[in-house]
């Protein structure tokens, strides 16, 4: 009789550890590790704090407004020159400071220049500091501005930057056929690691100003090399879009098309993107913006200035 009931048992026991084993795990199931989607979340943040890119862009100042500032007996500003430090001195605005783009966060930080009224950032023609000022008024610091035109419109002796890249070469090849938008897809994939909106954007900007202006930028004449190569966004009015665009371009409204709940999702993840303006200056600033998000966007250097000057 013992020698069945042990038999019974040794039957029995792997049966109990089995439902033993399928209640614990009915019981405490492992949770799966939660998933962020960083660039919505990003996004989001961006529209809930400030909204930069859809309220003040771009945040520009002309050289008289500075020239005056600077002269007040009560002046509060300071002025950045990006500039190479061999351009920077042959001249420049008195009492700027030269920082490298790369610093430009760092240096804005560490000279506690919140505390001023206005931070003047200077380049060439005022679009390397549109993508500066971008990114620095989407970090939350709101004065931030980019000089317009920048030191071209400042001193004759610096002209040549804006001047040599005005031209008409493209206006025979302006178009006024509509392009529809894509439909809406995902956002890019960002992987910061983090997963609240202001460490993600912390994150990104510091990645943004790692990759220099160079990778922002495109010239008329490599775009023009295979337009299907690229989405084209016209950031202009719908009435001006009318009047004439480069072939492809699709029209975007500024300050309404790039959020959340509107046409930004519409932008593709897996091809350039290329924004271009009237003179380039409002194309970096959305430029900056969008490769915060992690797009892979290009402003287009001196906009319709460098493509149809004489019919704007």
């Amino acid at each position: 009789m013992k020698l069945r009931n042990l038999i019974y048992l040794l039957l029995i026991l792997p049966f109990l550890f089995f439902q033993t084993g399928c209640s614990s795990d009915d019981e405490n199931p492992l949770e799966p590790t939660p998933t962020v989607n960083e660039a919505e979340v990003l996004v989001k943040y961006l529209e809930a704090n400030g909204d930069f890119i859809n309220t003040a862009a771009p945040a520009m100042i002309k050289a008289s407004d500075v020239y005056a500032d600077l002269l007040s007996p009560s002046s509060n500003i300071a002025v950045i020159d990006i500039r190479l430090a061999t351009d920077f001195a042959t001249g420049h605005i008195d009492g700027a400071v030269n920082v490298t783009t790369a610093n430009l966060l760092d240096y804005y930080k560490n000279n506690n220049l919140s505390a001023k009224a206005k931070v003047v950032i200077a380049c060439y023609s005022g679009q390397t500091a549109g993508w500066a000022t971008g990114l620095l008024r989407l970090a939350g610091y709101t004065n931030v501005y980019d000089l317009k035109w920048g030191m071209s419109s400042w001193n004759s002796q610096f002209k040549a930057s804006w001047a040599g890249s005005i031209g008409n070469g493209r206006a025979a090849e302006f178009v006024t056929t509509a392009a529809a938008k894509n439909a809406a897809g995902e956002m890019p994939t960002l992987s910061t690691g983090k997963t609240t909106g202001a460490e993600i954007l912390e994150a990104r900007i510091a990645a943004v100003l790692a990759e220099g202006f160079g990778t922002a930028k495109i010239d008329n004449g490599t775009l023009y090399t295979n337009l299907s190569n690229y989405y084209i966004v016209n950031y202009w009015e719908q009435a001006h879009y009318d009047w004439g665009h480069i072939a492809g371009a699709i029209q975007y409204t500024p300050k309404v098309d790039f959020k959340f709940d509107a046409s930004i999702k519409t932008l593709p993840t897996n091809k350039a993107v290329v924004v271009y303006c009237y003179t380039g200056q409002t194309s970096a600033h959305v430029a900056s913006f969008l490769r915060v998000l992690g797009y892979d966007a290009k402003t287009l250097l001196f906009g319709v200035n460098a493509m149809s000057f004489d019919t704007m």
